[in-house]
């Protein structure tokens, strides 16, 4: 496993107890919708109208995430077809406890640009983020 981050830091956010299942570590659907933010900052780059996600092609959960950690999510576009884009995801945390951040969770994420209609059209070059 890198010991860096691969990508573009699309989200850093601070891990909150609002965001805890019952075992009080940080729950792993509100990590996998921090994701899915990020992946769609860096798709939306690509649409005319909108994007929307429609896969999770994997998803690793590597460790634990705890109340106070900052979250980061980092994103690289690995394959642009004609109305789709994969994006990387990872993310890593930084506790108060550690001296450098470390990785949590990873995954493939796929997003589609649709028209007005929702049908899926051809994706643009991305602008400038």
């Amino acid at each position: 496993m890198s010991d860096q981050p691969k990508g573009e830091l699309a989200i850093r956010t601070l891990a909150m107890p609002a965001n805890t299942n019952a075992n009080g570590d940080i729950f792993g659907g509100w990590i996998v919708s921090q994701m899915d933010l990020a992946g769609a900052y860096v798709a939306k780059r690509y649409g005319r109208h909108k994007i929307v996600t429609v896969a999770i092609q994997g998803m690793d959960f590597i460790a634990p995430v705890s109340v106070g950690d900052f979250v980061c999510c980092y994103v690289d576009v690995v394959k642009v077809g004609t109305t789709s884009l994969h994006v990387n995801i990872e993310t890593w945390a930084l506790s108060d406890s550690a001296s450098h951040p470390h990785k949590v969770t990873e995954g493939c994420f796929v997003y589609v640009a649709v028209d007005k209609e929702g049908e899926p059209e051809a994706l643009r070059q991305p602008e400038a983020g």
